[in-house]
Order: C-alpha cells, then structure tokens, then sequence
C-alpha cells in the first residue's frame, strides 16, 4: 500500500494546472495518509482524469459522471471548499 501512496503523491502533486496542484495535491498532502485501500484506488481512477474536466467538475462547472461520483471525490470537493 505504501507504494500505491507514493504514486498517488506524486500524481496528485505533479498535475498540470496550478488549480488542480493546489486543490488535488493539498488534497493528498493533507489526507492521503488517512485513506483507506478502496478510497486510495478510487483517487488513484481520478488521478487519470484531465485537468480540465477534474477542476470543471470540482468547481460544479460540469456534472461528475457516475462513474467518479463518489465518495473520495465528495472528500476533495470538501477540501476545496476549505480553502
């Protein structure tokens, strides 16, 4: 698992965008540690996403499709608000 974090690190931190390096990588900083094997997989999914649509749908601009809507992406939507 600890390998699965790593890679998750340095996606979520190695974005793209600045938004989403700020909003996906604090993210990670802030929880990663904390998630458990199945939220880690399912971050590990999103991470996959472009930037483009990961911030439109963080941001409300667009629907989240079903397939993502869950509950690690309601955590960073959290996040997000938090800032």
């Amino acid at each position: 698992m600890e390998t699965l974090r790593k890679r998750i690190f340095y996606k979520a931190t190695h974005r793209g965008l600045q938004e989403t390096d700020k909003i996906i990588g604090g993210f990670a900083e802030q929880e990663l540690n904390k998630l458990s094997l199945d939220h880690l997989c399912d971050f590990d999914k999103l991470l996959d996403v472009p930037d483009v649509d990961l911030l439109n749908w963080i941001l409300g601009r667009e629907d989240v499709p079903k397939s993502f809507d869950n509950e690690i992406f309601r955590l960073i939507v959290s996040f997000k608000e938090s800032l």
